[in-house]
């Protein structure tokens, strides 16, 4: 079966092909005989019913420096043109990005998207996650700095994070000493720059051995990793220079995927990464642009873009 992918994503010409989830799912797509696509978010247009984009067919390989080869760019009809989107551009998860996935849940019926746009609309990283909080470390979300600091003080005065609510990849997250100190400054900022409250977690010394990255596929956990941070760093996020290593689960982290596999499959979030700290403490869902399946693949041999296009054509057969 062959099967006509478009791709939404961020230039591909500027990817770094050596870790990036969205060149491997395309790469094992095209193994398949599936035809590409690649379209920008902005060229998403709406008229007479019908969702269009301004694409290139696409073909790609391994090689830095020449991974890819566009042909002509003209308009689509991803409704009557394309069999399956792959929603894959990173956050931020701004009005831009929420518009994105009404535009694309008008394909409802006719193409296949995935993750559904409706679900990681109704499922941001830092809110969705609020679903388990039986799972998470001591979490607030506010815009005050008074309540950082009844919070800090009611956590035993230690360190604390703070971090975007709608963040990507380890950015503008900072650590709070117990002292508190620019606590007030870092508030104003965050104020400033982003309209959204913001979230506090207690600080998890565990993160000096990692943050976990788990993959699930239709709810099953495809692999994990174990992302350490790099030298004077606390983030272990690989965009902020971690890196991996290979790792499997814990009892508590197989609980923890198993609360909410059924959940996953359900709303359509086909490919999903979640992070845990310490073997138990659950700190996001990115149901958005979700990476780590290079790595898992390189340390545990499994297929991993094979095992998310099954997936994919379980339910366009479905």
């Amino acid at each position: 079966m062959t099967i006509r992918v478009a791709v939404q994503m961020d230039p591909i010409a500027t990817i770094n092909i050596a870790g990036d989830s969205s060149f491997h799912l395309m790469l094992s797509a095209q193994a398949r005989g599936h035809q590409l696509w690649v379209y920008d978010v902005r060229s998403l247009a709406w008229e007479a019913g019908r969702v269009t984009a301004e694409a290139a067919p696409v073909t790609v390989q391994r090689v830095h420096g020449d991974h890819h080869t566009l042909g002509e760019m003209r308009k689509i009809d991803l409704g009557r043109d394309i069999d399956v989107v792959l929603m894959r551009q990173d956050p931020p998860f701004d009005l831009g990005y929420i518009t994105a996935t009404h535009l694309l849940e008008r394909l409802e019926g006719e193409t296949l998207v995935v993750n559904d746009p409706r679900s990681v609309r109704n499922a941001p990283e830092k809110v969705y996650v609020l679903d388990y909080a039986r799972f998470m470390p001591p979490t607030l979300i506010t815009r005050s700095a008074a309540d950082v600091r009844a919070f800090q003080a009611s956590h035993g005065g230690g360190a604390v994070v703070v971090k975007p609510l709608h963040g990507n990849g380890g950015k503008a997250v900072f650590k709070i000493e117990p002292d508190g100190s620019n606590l007030s400054a870092l508030a104003e900022l965050f104020g400033q720059v982003w309209p959204e409250p913001f979230m506090v977690q207690t600080f998890l010394p565990e993160v000096a051995e990692g943050d976990k990255r788990i993959v699930l596929v239709d709810g099953e956990v495809l692999g994990a990793i174990n992302r350490k941070p790099g030298v004077g760093e606390f983030r272990s996020n690989l965009a902020v220079g971690g890196y991996a290593e290979k790792s499997t689960l814990t009892d508590r982290e197989a609980e923890i995927c198993a609360a909410m596999g059924a959940d996953l499959k359900a709303k359509g979030l086909v490919f999903v990464g979640i992070d845990v700290i310490g073997g138990k403490w659950l700190t996001e869902i990115n149901v958005t642009s979700p990476t780590g399946i290079v790595a898992i693949e390189t340390f545990d041999g499994t297929d991993t873009g094979g095992v998310i296009w099954d997936a994919i054509e379980r339910r366009l057969t479905a």
